[in-house]
């Protein structure tokens, strides 16, 4: 979603439309990070009216350990960026281009898995 598009509004939105496609006779279970439009009285007096219905999970504040993608951009820095000088930007986003390359290719022994623990 554009940086543009993420706002209370659109938040709503998108748990007004999960909500209605999920499953009734299955739990619908919610993480959430601690963006500002997360905790905005419109966004938690519609998380409140669903309560019944799904279950919020709250990440703690500056968690990186429980978000999997923050392991992912370690990775993905250290394996395209670090300790490089590249001369150009060119160089670095053909790195970095490379790196993600190999993340999609799903045999790649190389490839980051985010079911590895981090402990």
């Amino acid at each position: 979603m554009p940086a543009e598009k993420k706002n209370t509004q659109s938040f709503c939105l998108f748990i007004q439309l999960l909500m209605a496609s999920a499953p009734s006779d299955r739990p619908v279970v919610i993480v959430l990070d601690n963006a500002s439009y997360h905790h905005s009285y419109v966004s938690e007096a519609l998380l409140a009216f669903y309560e019944n219905q799904a279950t919020v999970f709250w990440l703690p504040p500056y968690c990186s350990d429980l978000n999997p993608i923050e392991r992912f951009w370690r990775h993905l820095k250290d394996k395209a960026c670090a300790n490089h000088l590249f001369e150009t930007i060119a160089e670095m986003i053909h790195s970095v281009d490379k790196v993600l390359t190999i993340q999609n290719d799903l045999s790649h022994a190389e490839r980051f898995l985010f079911t590895k623990t981090f402990c």
